[in-house]
């Protein structure tokens, strides 16, 4: 425990620093500053891990390696149910820390520890289902049979947005093949990732099989963990121009990848749709999280028919929204990362009404503090603004009116990236075209809460590869190997 944690997180789980090998790092000259963004008051100073730090991380992944991948999966599987319980027996002090770090309300941080925890319970019943192929041979001296075996060692780099369930879904699956792993969590939310580590320990899954890096040295640290030869497997969740350069890093060891990239998603109202249903489905996919997540909705679009009754509907739904700290039963919306963020955002809007949007609600700092940007409303958006075609990651809506199908898709597919997108129409065969039609890895129907772990998550085009969660998770923590056995006649 450091010395200098802060009011109200005295807590057994919040950690002083890195956890490699079993071991708690709490030395080191350079410190971590970690604040709450709905106060600035210091949380806690973390001893910043270097990338002699990583090496020893990646050392020890790698000596942990051949006894992990050797356990029997039913073994394994019972380890990270243990893990599971123990996340769901601290979910209330996991949600406080993580609130107090990240800012989202205390409930979405609560929902957010349980979401990743069900990564870790699915893949624990996944570790026992990684089945192979017995192949019809070409002749009747051979047999031809096809196995899975763990890729290796993994490292991944997490967000701060979700600084749970982030690491779950890419530690379960990983854990579960028979992989090592590593994780440099975000410097903005370091804490949350300490204390999944601290119950991963009383878990017993054993020293140098998860490990956990907090630093501020994120270059350092990124370079060891694309660039090392004995990492055979990289996973990235976060912006598309960070993962494209982290891509080009994997590339000299041709490493096995993940990406998980930036968001433009589309929200498309039709005229036959549920107004009510729609306007609340919006309501959660964009201010979840004060719209700092990557599937939250980007643009509005809205068919003409209805657009007027949409936004009479949505502008005193969104106005009524109530912005203040996680730890405020009351609140629905926390601040900002932190000021950086609330800068980007107000850079957007304003760019946007410069160019002739019209500001139906908020636009503007919030008088709550530094990070609290007003949940915000602009109609008259047009294509060539920056909060259409650039990844917002704030709590703003741009709308945008269409008349036909084909306008619909034409808007909602005039970007590079492709994670998740939503329809609200009530009519069969539109829903179909539509859902075909749109070039995204997922499509909301008539609902906006598309996370969980037994559906595929992931993108297309720039917003990256590979799935998270579902039944296809665990396959890109395996490797397929192809066994031709002959001479079976003599």
């Amino acid at each position: 425990m450091n010395s200098s944690i802060g009011t109200g997180l005295n807590k057994p789980l919040v950690k002083s620093g890195s956890y490699i090998n079993g071991c708690w790092l709490a030395s080191g000259e350079q410190r971590l500053a970690v604040t709450n963004p709905a106060t600035g008051e210091l949380l806690t100073n973390l001893s910043s891990a270097t990338a002699a730090d990583a090496e020893d991380a990646v050392a020890a992944a790698t000596a942990a390696l051949p006894a992990w991948r050797e356990m029997p999966a039913k073994a394994r599987a019972q380890l990270l149910r243990r893990w599971f319980d123990l996340i769901i027996e601290n979910k209330k002090q996991l949600a406080e820390i993580l609130s107090a770090e990240q800012g989202k309300p205390l409930a979405e941080a609560e929902s957010e520890v349980v979401y990743g925890a069900a990564s870790i319970e699915w893949f624990a019943e996944e570790a026992k289902r990684v089945y192979g192929d017995i192949i019809p041979a070409p002749s009747g001296d051979k047999r031809l049979v096809v196995i899975k075996q763990p890729v290796g060692v993994v490292s991944a780099i997490t967000p701060w947005n979700f600084p749970s369930a982030m690491i779950t879904r890419k530690a379960a699956p990983a854990l579960a093949a028979g992989c090592s792993f590593i994780v440099k969590a975000s410097e903005e939310t370091p804490l949350s990732a300490l204390a999944l580590a601290a119950l991963s320990q009383q878990a017993g899954i054993p020293a140098g099989v998860f490990n956990v890096l907090v630093s501020q040295r994120a270059v350092e640290i990124g370079e060891v963990l694309t660039r090392d030869s004995r990492i055979h497997k990289f996973s990235f969740t976060g912006s598309t121009a960070v993962g494209k350069l982290l891509l080009k890093q994997c590339a000299d060891t041709v490493k096995k990848t993940s990406m998980e990239l930036g968001g433009n998603a589309p929200f498309i109202v039709f005229k036959d749709a549920d107004i009510d249903a729609a306007v609340k489905g919006l309501l959660y996919s964009k201010f979840r999280n004060a719209g700092q997540t990557c599937v939250c909705t980007n643009r509005v679009l809205v068919q003409s028919e209805v657009y007027e009754r949409f936004i009479a509907k949505l502008v005193p739904a969104v106005r009524a929204l109530k912005m203040g700290a996680g730890d405020d039963a009351s609140t629905q919306i926390g601040p900002l990362i932190n000021e950086r963020a609330v800068l980007s955002v107000a850079q957007k809007v304003n760019h946007a009404l410069a160019m002739g949007a019209k500001l139906l609600t908020g636009g503007c700092k919030s008088s709550l503090g530094d990070c609290f940007y007003t949940p915000t409303v602009l109609a008259n958006v047009t294509p060539a603004m920056e909060v259409f075609n650039s990844e917002i990651f704030g709590p703003v809506l741009p709308v945008i009116k269409f008349d036909t199908e084909q306008q619909a898709i034409d808007l909602a597919n005039n970007t590079q990236a492709g994670l998740a997108s939503y329809i609200y129409s009530r009519d069969i065969g539109r829903i179909w075209r539509l859902a075909e039609a749109l070039e995204y890895g997922m499509v909301g129907i008539n609902d906006a809460e598309i996370s969980n772990e037994v559906a595929p998550f992931g993108g297309v085009k720039e917003s990256g590869m590979g799935r998270e969660g579902s039944k296809y998770g665990i396959e890109d923590y395996l490797e397929i190997k192809y066994l031709c056995m002959g001479g079976l006649n003599n």
